[in-house]
This record gives structure tokens, sequence and C-alpha cells, in this order.
């Protein structure tokens, strides 16, 4: 699970229990977290893989497994599940983020629902729609950035108002750190357009909302729901919303979730 300041490296059991894991800062160069990664497997007790994921924040070509550009890291035109698997001596394949954290939460409440939207809050705003336990790839890898929202006159990237970063940049404060309705309020205002938006194109059955900022959704979750349903139709229906069981690993379990489907 690479990240802009954190990449989280953990080895699974044949039935996605996780046994070993380990946190490193995510080097600048993308030569250097190679160098990082072998050394940190190297460490590991277990070193005999049947196949992995890896998860790139950004833009990917699913055809060549090639990462185009990440969000918060300045590697471009790179061959990571090649160069992984190098170190791992293993298969790897490869998927975004957000659409990984999606398919492993989705895959919790496979039972209950098929169509599944995952939204992560962070500092930037990242989405996964998985149908039927499968990442739907049909929705891209912009996130936030690629749905245009009008605010204060402007049209604008919705995360750049409504992502994690946005609250800390507005209140001087994480999300961790707000108790008090009224800003609740205000920052749920800008969340509401974005979410509107998703509701009405994809028609998930259920949103599941993970990442830094999205995991304190118990603060704000009334308050949401509240405002979407102002807007409710018979042809607009506002489906449950709740939050992501495993928050913090999400993206790894996604990870793993996704190798075995990929390489059952």
């Amino acid at each position: 699970d690479i990240g802009g300041t954190k990449t989280l490296v953990c080895a699974l059991t044949n039935e996605g229990v996780i046994r070993e894991q380990v946190k490193f800062p995510t080097p600048q160069t993308y030569p250097a977290w190679l160098e990082v990664l072998q050394a940190t497997l190297d460490g590991f007790e277990h070193k005999t893989f049947k196949a992995g994921g890896v998860a790139a924040p950004g833009a990917i070509n699913r055809e060549t497994q090639e990462v185009l550009y990440l969000g918060n890291l300045p590697w471009k035109n790179i061959q990571l599940p090649h160069d992984v698997a190098k170190i791992t001596k293993c298969p790897m394949v490869m998927e975004n983020d957000a659409k990984l954290a999606g398919l492993s939460e989705a895959m919790l409440v496979k039972h209950t629902y098929k169509r599944v939207l995952y939204v992560t809050l962070s500092t930037g705003i990242g989405l996964g729609l998985v149908e039927d336990g499968r990442i739907d790839t049909n929705l891209g890898d912009g996130g936030g950035k690629s749905i245009m929202i009008e605010h204060e006159g402007k049209l604008v990237p919705w995360e750049s108002f409504a992502a994690g970063s946005a609250i800390v940049k507005k209140y001087g404060k994480m999300a961790s750190e707000i108790d008090d309705a009224q800003t609740w309020k205000a920052i749920v205002r800008n969340l509401v357009p974005g979410f509107l938006e998703l509701i009405a194109i994809l028609e998930p059955e259920v949103i599941i909302v993970g990442g830094g900022a999205g995991r304190y959704l118990p603060k704000f979750h009334d308050f949401l729901v509240s405002d979407l349903r102002k807007y409710e139709t018979p042809l607009l229906t506002i489906p449950p919303i709740q939050v992501a069981e495993r928050p913090d690993e999400a993206v790894i379990y996604g990870c793993y979730d996704y190798a075995k489907q990929h390489f059952a």
C-alpha cells in the first residue's frame, strides 16, 4: 500500500490473515523506494510468496500494468508490478488504491449489497465502485479531482474544497480534532454536492466511507444523510452510508482480495 508519506507492506496467509507488517516512509524517488522495499522484505520471516498486489495512488494503464502518474509522488511511466515482482519473486497485480480499498470493504458486505461505492476522504478524495465483488474500472482513477462542482462562484474540483486537506486548511484542525456540530454541518455542505452526483450517476446500493477523515463518519453521518435526503426524489434514492470496517488496512486487504481473484 503505497502512500505519499508512508508505505505499508504486509504478508498474509492464504486465508487473508496478516502475519507480518512493516510501515516505512515513502522515498520521493522510485529507485530509492525499490531499495527500501527490498530491505524490508529481506527482514521478513516469511520470504516465499504465491502472489501479491500493489496499490498505486494515482492513474494506471491496466493493459500494460504501468503507472501513468501518482497524486503525491513524482513517479511516472513506471512498471510498478513488474519491478516489485522481481523483489517478491512472485506474480504481482496492480490497481488504484481507492479501488482496492473499495474491493476489500465490499467483500465484507457482499451478502447484503451487490453494488458498493467506496469514498475515501483523506488528503484527496478517492473513489471505488464494486459490483458483485468485482472492481468496475469504468469509474476513472481521478476521484475527487475529476468531479467538477460550482463552489464560491467557480467551477472547481470537488476535492479542492471537500477533502481532508481542505478541512485542515480552512479550520486549522484535523477531522479527529473537530467535535462541534456547527463545523461539521459546514463541512457536510461541501460534501453533499459530490455525493449527490455520485449517487445520481452510479446508483450504489450502499456507500462506504473511509480514509483519514472518513473514518470519523460517525461525527457527521446524521448531518450528511439529513442534507442528502432533502434532494431525494422517486428517481433519486439516497442509499445507506456507513463507515469502513477496516479503514487503516482496507487497501492492504484489497491487494490480497484482488491478487486472489486475479491469480486464482
